[in-house]
């Protein structure tokens, strides 16, 4: 029998042998691994008697490793099949096995396997065996260094299963193991210290004496205990970590080069841990003043040597201070209360995170501005009631008690002085300032700091770390106004004077440009926006008003007029705005500043270099309705000057039409703060002249009547661009008018409490009819027999642009000229485009895009105008200029039609119009879509294309790419229109159906109380499409399929649709509703859930699926015949499962009842089910915040379309 097992062995050996090795055959390997496989699926005891063998010394490393993970699985997986004798014999086999590893010096890998197998065999065994094996375990560790290393290595693997790896560790046997292990801590832990102690010691001892080779086990022996102590440090009680000597070793070891890192690892994860409730408070409040000590004279020696000057400190000891800065900063936004009551040692503490965050290298200021946020976001917040407390990121650790919170935080903001916070200002000033930015020359240095540059590696993006800083600068703004106000004042005025003096100034505006964003949050904050200014100031606010007055008397005195220092001027105007507010007698000045710069740029057109200038003219004119929503009121009596000025520079020709624009835009922001009759007013002012040229006939008739007025119209550009101009502003007009919240009681007030007319109510009626003859003619250039006649040029122009693929791929953008309008797709539009160059197909195609893109914004806003819209305007027109080519229409844009036009028009509709618009644009987009989206998807899912229409006509070297983008697009769209479907089934759209337990305790109790389905035609939008035949199959169509598709982000809002429709088929006596929903809906869900890529939306699928059962099987046979032809169920299943259902009238346990059954049914093939019980979520027992990582996608093969013989 033993030379039987030796044969065996010397055969898997070979195998493995085998199987690793790349130059035998593949057929070779392919036959090992298979042989391999048999004998871990064999027999058991076959199984463990081979790995003991190949476990022994006389075998190679490979063989060895593959052997002790053969042994690891039978643990895992196989261990119930041995018998209790059997394995205490195999334990017995390990402990010897263990010795034999310890005291034969082997490799390091192979003490890890070793460590992990029995980690294994315990967590099987649970306690008992723990208890058993922990004397054997000292013994050991008492041997020599290399036995005490592998000792420490299973001391650490056990309890770092538990919390981190069990996913085969059931919740009871966990939870007994984890008692054993606590129970076992007076024995762990000062086995741990005795072991940290007496190798630390021996070590320096054997380097003392030139033993080298000895001082290397020893200190092995010691990195592998604090290996073993960080396992506990996360969940061990903090008092015993302290009683037993743990935390005094490892802040000794912080002074040790060798093991410091490892023991600032310990320091790391102890110091977030949260303070117990019970007794042991006061211990945990002890242990951590502790840490607090052990970390600040670690930080005060390396602070006051790093302030000595940089060549003092390397790199590696950066690194150590990085670790010992986070370890404190985890430490004071957690336990801030154990040392808080002390002020001399608090303020200590704050001293020493200041001088983190003042350092010069970036990596500790990083960290520091982590703990002064978090402190400031505390200080600066409302008082609030405890038991919310700790959840926003803030320094949670403040007593209970709300009276008592607030006076902690009374005491928190005294320990906040003015020096500290002027320290905080001074150096989130200083670096607001990229690398990159800073010129070679600039006299404005920033000293030794080590500004953020793009080489500095995970910690995100510049941007993200400005806005911290942003934040930083709100909160020390919102504790002390004045400071902040004086410091980013003085150092404004500084830069400005350094410009001033420069030889090259250019060199120093980046640190101009850096310091607008300060200085904007500064404002923002101390002169809250949210209040309503009523005339009178307290003293701070005229303090502050000082402040600001003279800094803006600075910037109004510059005489910059280089196109790059008028934009960051105007930048600085706009961030005084909230200040104007407070003081109105300033506006007048800005205001002149303004038209001062705007006409100090030249306005010349032809020439390329003054494409910076039209750019700043751009940013000026902007800047006007930026200072208009911020000040709100004060610029009203300034409009008539404004409008002056704007008349006067347009008959000069000094404001182009792009900048009347935008100063138009401002105009109607001013007017909101008046009130309705104001905003009618200047409406009206600025859309009287477009009206007249807008409503001519002369140029429909010319450009729009056919489609050669169109190609006529591209060649024309100053024409074309005048239109594009016009079409942009009246979304404008749409977008800046109506009702402000504030003002709604006092106009109802003004008009005797009649209903308040939208201001722009009496425009749409001439502004709508040519843009949907605009649109249309639009719309017709894709139309085959139109697109065969046209030029060239245009039909190069209809190609998506190289932007718009560029953005679909992920590639990023293409860098983008300024004065460009961006548009959400990553495409742009020159919005100072005025027709004084030829067009060519990049100018044609931007006009096509930018067109449509606002003139469906128009056509959306204008749906929200109700009665102006749906009652004045002509519904066959709007139907026939979006829908007569929908069927020519490439993906993106019914995606961007659906968005823009339809979802707003059929949120407003008035349930009286639905007849009339709702089905004349619904019905042709339904159609169309469902049927391209059906051939898109099913190209996708079965040939790997999606084969959208977008892409005709372009050439490309990547097919991959060109993959990438079909797909992107098919799945837009199916988004939109799904997003569509769940419009429909909104509450909003749908008050008249009842829930779901009122028309189900009628229909299963008297059908004969059910309704027609007409009776919820007009108060119900699902109730309009189902009783519209040619809306309602389409629409389900489209509901059948999205099941079958794999995107994840579609279903959930068919579900919300598929919801209202069983309601409705639930509440109604239709018997075609009825069969379409416990027929072919329930099949298709299970269908559904037969997709791995649905297994986030897998409950509400479920939930689909027991409504269908419980409110329609009664009434229709369709769901027992489904549920009994799937491959796993029997009769008595299904009887059971009923049984089961009316024992409890509970949603939640019926859906469990549903799911357990639809799994059994299937045999539990349902993937999107069966991924979902994959997923362990493992209770950290230190209820230590983790990152939440997305888990990747998954690559199986969902396979083809799948039906019920699929689920098997």
């Amino acid at each position: 029998m033993e030379e039987s097992g030796i044969a065996v062995a010397n055969n898997v050996a070979k195998a493995i042998l085998a199987a690793l090795d790349w130059s035998s055959s593949p057929d070779a390997r392919k036959a090992a691994v298979s042989y391999l496989e048999s004998i871990k699926a064999g027999d058991v005891r076959i199984l463990a008697n081979t790995s003991f063998i190949l476990v022994k010394k006389d075998w190679s490393s490979e063989i060895r490793l593959h052997a002790f993970k053969m042994l690891q699985q039978l643990v895992r997986l196989r261990w119930d099949e041995l018998s209790p004798a059997e394995r205490r014999n195999f334990t017995n086999v390990a402990i010897e096995l263990m010795s034999e590893i310890a005291n034969a010096c082997d490799e390091w890998a192979l003490k890890s396997q070793m460590s992990a197998l029995v980690a294994e065999m315990v967590r099987k065994e649970g306690p008992n065996l723990w208890q058993d094996l922990l004397p054997s375990l000292v013994s050991l560790s008492n041997s020599g260094p290399v036995q005490a290393e592998l000792v420490s290595m299973i001391l650490r693997w056990l309890p770092e299963d538990i919390t981190v790896h069990n996913e085969d560790l059931e919740g009871d046997r966990r939870r007994l193991l984890l008692r054993g292990l606590t129970q076992s801590l007076p024995e762990i832990l000062p086995l741990l210290y005795t072991l940290l102690d007496r190798h630390f010691g021996a070590a320096l001892n054997e380097a003392g004496r030139q033993q080298l080779d000895l001082a290397k086990q020893h200190a092995a022996t010691v990195t592998a205990t604090l290996n073993a102590i960080n396992a506990y440090a996360e969940w061990a009680p903090v008092p015993d970590l302290a009683r037993y000597g743990i935390i005094h070793g490892c802040g000794f070891l912080l002074s040790s080069p060798d093991f410091r890192l490892h023991a600032c690892e310990f320091f790391k994860l102890v110091s977030p841990r949260k303070r117990p409730a019970d007794d042991s408070a006061s211990e945990f409040d002890s242990a951590m003043s502790n840490i607090f000590h052990i970390l600040m004279n670690v930080s005060k020696d390396f602070l006051l040597r790093s302030s000595a000057g940089s060549g003092v400190i390397d790199e590696s000891e950066f690194e150590f201070a990085e670790y010992i800065c986070e370890s404190m900063v985890y430490l004071g936004s957690s336990n801030l209360q154990c040392i808080s009551g002390d002020s001399i040692v608090f303020s200590f503490y704050l001293q020493e995170m200041l001088g983190y965050f003042q350092h010069r290298k970036l990596v500790l200021h990083y960290q520091g501005l982590h703990f002064w946020l978090a402190l400031m976001r505390d200080a600066a917040s409302k008082p609030k009631n405890v038991a919310h407390a700790a959840t926003d990121g803030s320094v949670s650790n403040l007593p209970s008690g709300s009276g008592q919170g607030d006076n902690e935080k009374q005491r928190l903001l005294t320990f906040l002085s003015d020096d500290i916070c002027s320290c905080i200002l001074d150096i989130s000033f200083q670096r607001m300032l990229k690398k990159e930015k800073v010129l070679p020359g600039s006299k404005l240095s920033v000293g030794s700091l080590e500004l953020w540059s793009d080489d500095f590696e995970g910690k995100g993006d510049f941007s993200q770390y400005r806005f911290k800083l942003l934040e930083l600068v709100r909160f020390v703004a919102l504790i002390k106004p004045l400071i902040a106000a004086s410091k980013v004042s003085e150092r404004i005025i500084m830069i400005i004077k350094s410009i001033l003096l420069a030889a090259v100034p250019a060199q120093d505006l980046a640190v101009m440009e850096s310091m607008q964003l300060a200085l904007e949050n500064v404002i923002s904050t101390v002169f809250d926006g949210s209040k309503e200014f009523d005339g009178s100031l307290s003293e701070s606010q005229l303090a502050l008003c000082r402040i600001f007055e003279g800094l803006l008397q600075q910037l109004l005195s510059l005489k910059w007029t280089e196109p790059a220092f008028v934009v960051v001027l105007g930048h600085y105007l706009d961030a005084v705005g909230p200040f104007l507010k407070f003081s109105p007698d300033a506006v007048g000045s800005v205001i002149n500043k303004l038209f001062e710069l705007l006409t100090s740029l030249p306005i010349v057109l032809k020439d390329p270099s003054t494409s910076i200038a039209r750019h700043a003219r751009l940013q000026i004119c902007s800047s006007f309705i930026r200072i208009a929503k911020a000040a709100d009121k004060s610029l009203l009596p300034h409009m008539k000057e404004i409008a002056d000025t704007m008349a006067h520079l347009q008959k000069e020709g000094r404001l182009l039409r792009a900048e009347h624009n935008l100063l138009g835009e401002a105009f109607m922001v001013m007017a909101s703060a008046a009130g309705i009759q104001q905003q009618q007013e200047v409406l009206a002012w600025l859309l009287e002249p477009l009206s007249k040229q807008w409503t001519q006939p002369e140029w429909q008739n010319a450009y729009l009547s056919d489609p050669t007025g169109l190609v006529r119209l591209c060649s024309e550009a100053q024409v074309m661009w005048s239109l594009f101009h016009t079409v942009t502003f009246f979304e404008k007009a749409l977008k800046r008018s109506g009702f402000r919240k504030s003002n709604i009681n006092s106009e109802i007030n003004l008009t005797g409490g009649s209903a308040l007319l939208h201001p722009m109510a009496s425009h749409l009626s001439w502004m709508i009819p040519p843009l949907l003859k605009l649109l249309r003619a639009i719309h017709s250039l894709w139309s085959p027999p139109v697109t065969h006649l046209l030029p060239g040029e245009i039909k190069a122009a209809m190609i998506m642009s190289d932007v718009e693929r560029t953005t679909l791929i992920g590639e990023g953008n293409p860098k983008l000229s300024k004065g460009a309008l961006t548009f959400a797709n990553g495409s742009q539009v020159d919005v100072n485009r005025e027709g004084y160059t030829e067009s060519n197909e990049t100018d044609i195609r931007n006009w096509l895009k930018g067109v449509r893109d606002s003139g469906y914004n128009v056509l959306g806003l204008a749906a929200t105008v109700v009665d102006s819209f749906f009652k004045c305007l002509d519904s066959h027109s709007v139907a026939l200029a979006l829908m007569e080519n929908i069927q020519f229409m490439e993906f993106r844009h019914i995606r961007q039609l659906v968005h823009s036009i339809l979802i707003p028009l059929i949120k407003c509709c008035p349930p009286d119009m639905w007849e009339e618009w709702s089905e004349k644009l619904l019905q042709p987009l339904l159609l169309h879509t469902q049927q391209a989206l059906s051939c898109s998807w099913s190209s996708l899912l079965h040939e790997g294309r999606a084969k959208v229409p977008d892409l005709h006509g372009i050439l490309t070297g990547s097919d991959l790419k060109v993959e990438v983008i079909e797909e992107k697009l098919l799945r837009a769209l199916t988004r939109e229109i799904c997003s569509l479907l769940s419009v429909l089934a909104s509450p909003g759209l749908n008050p008249g159906l009842p829930s779901l337990e009122q028309s189900g305790h009628v229909s299963r109790t008297d059908t004969s109380s059910l309704k027609d389905l007409d009776a919820f035609a007009s108060i119900s939008m699902v109730g309009f499409i189902m009783k519209h035949r040619g809306l309602a199959l389409p629409a389900l169509q489209i509901t059948l399929e999205a099941f079958k598709w794999t995107d994840g982000e579609a279903l959930p809002k068919v579900c919300l649709f598929c919801g209202a429709v069983i309601l409705l088929a639930v509440s109604t006596n239709n018997i075609e509703l009825q069969q379409f929903v416990s027929k072919d809906l329930f099949y298709a869900i299970i269908q559904g859930l037969a997709l791995e890529s649905n297994a986030i939306i897998s409950a509400e699928l479920v939930g689909l699926c027991r409504e269908i059962f419980v409110y329609l099987s009664d009434r229709n046979p369709a769901p027992r015949q489904i549920l009994l032809s799937l491959p796993c169920i029997s009769l008595q299943d299904l009887h059971a499962f009923e049984e089961a259902l009316t024992k409890t009238s509970s949603p939640k346990e019926q859906k469990l009842h549903m799911k357990s059954l639809l799994m059994l049914a299937t045999g539990n093939n349902l993937k999107a089910l069966a991924a979902q019980k994959s997923v362990n979520v493992i209770t950290n027992v230190s209820a230590r915040p983790r990152s939440m990582v997305s888990a990747p996608e998954s690559k199986t093969d969902e396979g083809d379309v799948v039906g019920l013989a699929a689920i098997i």
